[in-house]
């Protein structure tokens, strides 16, 4: 009988907690709700903008962002669309007075940066103060600082200012002690993602690549500062290449920043320049605040206010089949939006925006497709992000013009596939054997649990061959260039935005507004509301999918904070192993 009760008590007990949970969810996505109201801004205001976030294109539509709710809110991200608004908005608003930039990390790409970077540049012509400060100075949040009219360091803090340095995790010594070998079947002598699995370190062709684009990234760096700190570029490269920036006095000496204060000291000037009295408080908005104090640039689809529109279609993340989220894309989400968008009559032109490393090559393709139709009914302007190379630039291609910043990532033309061969895991590690009947010589093609034979790779090969070719003709086509010339720039070679504008692959450098403004003036149009495709997911949607992936996400990036990055690429080497892939060189990290 006693056991009986317990498993009553059991039974209830569960019961009240499957009740209770999603109870409090509910309870929390209502009081989310209500605190997304418009924040009002007082006078005499300061934006307090830090980045201390990973920043993705779109905010997430995440009524539990930010409030720490059970810990199973995701990360607080601010998207580069509600980051460029708020910045334009405030240059014209009143109540803002300028701008501190408090101490970031920059968790984005370089393209991201400088999109940022240019907001505020814009700003500045409103005669608006901005401040920079830091404890810590990493290379990212430097160069975006130095536009600031002053820039402060902490007198005991860090900077760093040394160079760029790109680092690849090679895994052939660990799948040689697991008794793994990794097949290869590849087109484009620089198609360097799969040197990782059969490699012990760079190739020759891989270092000449990354050197010509890692270079070009620094040169447009040290450019920029240059300008906004009115110092020698040559000055600025000597500097970090004899380490002579070590100490906060040393920045200050060769005017790097323009004095070392301790963090009372900016608030002292921040009272200062906004007319505060000393012993009163600040007035300021956060950015993630100040975001809800007008309207987004991601206007609701729906809206029927406006005929004419111009959609911005948000294509980023890996390139797969299916559908997709904020930071993937799905081929059958991408391509339900480009086919939503191009027979909406009131949208008259489309800008994709792309921000990716590519993936499948089929899944590519097929976005391909929609790009092209599309195009044959209204125009269609591609702007780059930090990445739009391989699959990123197969999409790409075919678009009526593409604008890209300076220090995007493209190109990586090229195709390959990986097999593994685990018949020495199988058999001599973990002493497991197969054996079987097939009624064709290819009926097993890609078993893994045996080498291929010289027939299987060359069907492998020949299936890659058609997939090189065909990418080669779509840019060919799309870029006006023969095929022969694709092919001599392609091979899976990667190079900066700059460098692909010598080269043909994009047409002009500039952002995502610049894309905007293209797309409407070969539109015809002149007044018309911007639109955001595929519309977001609302979090109740989400929950009625299941959370499980989000939660689990989010506890494996909290346990490996900065080295989830390595867990992000084992698993990419297992996506890589199911098809045919363009996609770029593993990822490209800058320090």
């Amino acid at each position: 009988m006693k056991q009986f009760f317990k498993f009553v008590l059991a039974t209830v007990v569960g019961i009240i907690i499957a009740s209770v949970i999603p109870l409090i969810l509910i309870i929390g996505i209502i009081v989310a709700a209500g605190s997304d109201k418009e924040v009002d801004v007082d006078a005499n205001s300061v934006l307090h903008v830090k980045f201390d976030y990973p920043i993705n294109e779109r905010t997430p539509n995440n009524p539990l962002a930010n409030l720490g709710f059970l810990g199973l809110d995701g990360e607080k991200s601010i998207g580069l669309n509600d980051i460029l608004s708020s910045i334009k908005k405030a240059k014209t608003d009143n109540n803002i007075k300028g701008i501190f930039l408090d101490e970031s990390y920059m968790m984005s790409g370089q393209a991201t940066t400088e999109e940022i970077r240019n907001a505020l540049i814009d700003f500045k012509k409103s005669k608006k103060f901005i401040i920079a400060y830091s404890e810590i100075y990493t290379q990212g949040f430097y160069y975006l600082a130095s536009v600031a009219d002053k820039v402060y360091i902490n007198p005991k803090g860090i900077i760093e200012f040394r160079g760029f340095s790109s680092e690849v995790t090679f895994l052939k010594g660990a799948l040689d002690k697991l008794g793994i070998e990794a097949q290869i079947i590849k087109v484009g002598t620089y198609k360097s993602a799969v040197e990782p699995l059969v490699l012990t370190k760079m190739s020759d062709a891989n270092r000449l690549q990354v050197t010509s684009y890692l270079g070009s990234m620094y040169d447009y760096f040290l450019t920029g500062i240059s300008k906004a700190r009115n110092i020698n570029k040559d000055s600025l490269f000597n500097y970090a290449n004899s380490g002579r920036i070590q100490q906060p006095e040393d920045a200050l000496k060769y005017k790097l920043v323009d004095g070392l204060k301790y963090k009372d000291e900016i608030l002292s000037e921040l009272k200062q320049r906004t007319s505060i009295a000393e012993k009163k408080d600040i007035a300021s908005v956060d950015l993630g605040e100040y975001v809800k104090s007008g309207t987004k640039v991601d206007t609701d689809p729906k809206d029927v206010s406006y005929k004419n529109r111009i959609a911005i279609v948000y294509a980023s993340g890996e390139i797969t089949g299916g559908d997709g989220d904020d930071n993937k894309i799905g081929s059958e989400t991408i391509s339900k939006a480009l086919r939503k968008v191009r027979m909406d009559d009131k949208v008259k032109a489309v800008v994709l925006r792309v921000n990716s490393p590519g993936g499948s090559s089929l899944a590519s393709d097929v976005i391909w497709r929609e790009v092209m139709l599309t195009k044959k009914v209204k125009p269609i302007i591609v702007s780059m992000g930090d990445v739009a190379a391989s699959g990123g630039y197969y999409i790409a291609c075919a678009a009526d013009s593409i604008i890209a910043e300076p220090n995007t990532i493209t190109g990586s033309i090229g195709i390959f596939a990986v097999l593994p061969n685990m018949q020495k895991l199988f058999n001599d590690k973990l002493g497991i054997t197969f054996d079987g009947v097939k009624t064709g010589k290819y009926a097993d093609l890609g078993d893994v649990s045996r080498p291929l034979s010289p027939e299987e790779r060359a069907i492998l090969q020949n299936s890659v061959n058609r997939g090189y070719d065909d990418f080669t003709k779509a840019v060919a086509k799309g870029r006006g260039k023969t095929q022969a010339y694709v092919n001599s720039i392609g091979q899976g070679r990667v190079w900066t935005g700059s460098q692909a504008l010598k080269i043909g692959l994009v047409d002009r450098l500039g952002n995502i507004n610049d894309a905007v403004k293209c797309a409407a003036k070969k539109a015809g149009v002149k007044d018309y509301r911007i639109v955001a495709y595929p519309e977001q997911k609302s979090f109740l949607n989400k929950f009625g999918e299941g959370l499980s992936a989000e939660v689990k996400a989010h506890f494996v990036k909290a346990e490996l904070g900065e080295n989830y990055r390595y867990y992000e690429q084992i698993k990419g080497v297992t996506q890589m192993m199911r098809t045919p892939q363009a996609r770029m060189p593993f990822d490209v990290v800058i320090k």
